[in-house]
């Protein structure tokens, strides 16, 4: 454990808050990685994709299962009791912003890769809260991932396996309307604002009707503007709604379902600017991550609402599971901490994966 809570301690000090990204391959959390898993025997690689955007990806012989970290943090925020860039115990809790979310799980690899020499894989990186996932698409498109077997992406769990999570859809969308005097008949069917509520009703009652199929689709309309004043016909409207779709389910195939609802097809333009599909993603299952589970002897833990990377390994064809110290309840939080207990247990647990693999 004192191993271990030194680099807690040195990843905890790295700033990495997201945003605004201010990282690079030359950053001194990506330095201090590379201090420790080059003595111990692997091969460090790193791909900046620039504006912060880095994988570090590192291996020792020829292991198929493949341990996911973050690096990035979300922003320290206002109202700190102790310094956030600076690891500090208190009893069974080590406090500081990413000990939780999650640095702590990357701390117990290093402690892992120190004190074993079987082989092993890990993928470093620094996207992940930014909403972007630019790094782990880029992975997947450009590494021989072939031999991989299964993800292990170390979110704080409790140490549980996670194999299901719901997914997150971001779209924003703009209406156009012809715009003129409000005693125009013609209001009824050219104002924007009229357009965009005909959609928002259909959409509505198609999610409603998913439901009642059993396909428990969550959408929020978040955000509506539209029109000059209540005397003019508005010629331009505008939403952003997010759905999260249960597992299995599909970003694209909901997407393609609404977007030209209520003749939308004929005035509306839509851009999506994230979309990261559930666990398992559409048209997979989590047969194989069962099976590494009974493997290890994993307990498995129930689906979750927040979203993980591990989706992302999933869509590309491999098994994922959510696996890392902490609960989801710290992420994020004003002192931010994690147990002691929780990292000797997520130390153990990728250690017996390791060794055992």
């Amino acid at each position: 454990m004192e191993r271990l809570l030194q680099h807690l301690a040195r990843l905890v000090a790295c700033d990495s808050q997201n945003p605004p990204r201010e990282i690079t391959a030359g950053s001194s959390m990506f330095s201090y990685i590379e201090s420790v898993l080059k003595p111990a025997g692997f091969t460090v690689e790193f791909d900046d994709y620039g504006e912060g955007h880095v994988n570090c990806h590192a291996v020792r012989g020829n292991s198929d299962v493949l341990f996911n970290c973050h690096l990035d943090t979300v922003p320290v925020g206002e109202g700190w009791t102790r310094p956030p860039l600076e690891l500090t115990i208190e009893g069974e809790r080590a406090f500081g912003r990413g000990a939780c979310d999650i640095k702590g799980a990357a701390a117990a690899l290093l402690e892992v890769a120190e004190t074993t020499d079987a082989p092993m894989a890990l993928l470093f990186s620094s996207d992940e809260e930014g909403a972007g996932s630019c790094c782990i698409r880029h992975f997947l498109e450009q590494s021989d991932r072939s031999h991989y077997e299964q993800v292990v992406v170390c979110e704080p769990t409790r140490c549980e396996a996670i194999l299901a999570h719901r997914g997150f859809l971001s779209v924003k969308g703009r209406f156009a309307g012809v715009m003129g005097h409000s005693s125009e008949f013609r209001a009824l069917a050219d104002n924007a604002n009229h357009r965009m509520a005909r959609w928002t009703v259909a959409a509505l009652d198609y999610c409603q009707n998913e439901a009642s199929a059993g396909r428990h689709t969550c959408f929020n309309l978040g955000l509506v503007n539209g029109g000059t004043k209540s005397n003019v016909i508005a010629g331009d409207a505008r939403l952003h709604y997010s759905a999260r779709l249960g597992p299995g389910q599909s970003n694209d195939a909901l997407f393609d379902a609404l977007k030209d609802l209520a003749g939308a097809d004929e005035h509306a333009q839509w851009e999506i600017p994230f979309a990261g599909p559930p666990l398992p993603a559409g048209g997979r299952d989590d047969q194989a991550a069962q099976a590494f589970c009974a493997r290890y002897e994993l307990a498995i833990g129930e689906p979750v609402g927040f979203w993980t990377e591990a989706s992302l390994f999933s869509d590309a064809g491999l098994p994922a599971l959510g696996l890392g110290p902490g609960d989801i309840a710290q992420a994020h939080a004003v002192d931010e901490w994690v147990s002691l207990a929780q990292l000797e247990m997520a130390r153990s647990l990728y250690r017996e994966i390791v060794i055992h693999g």
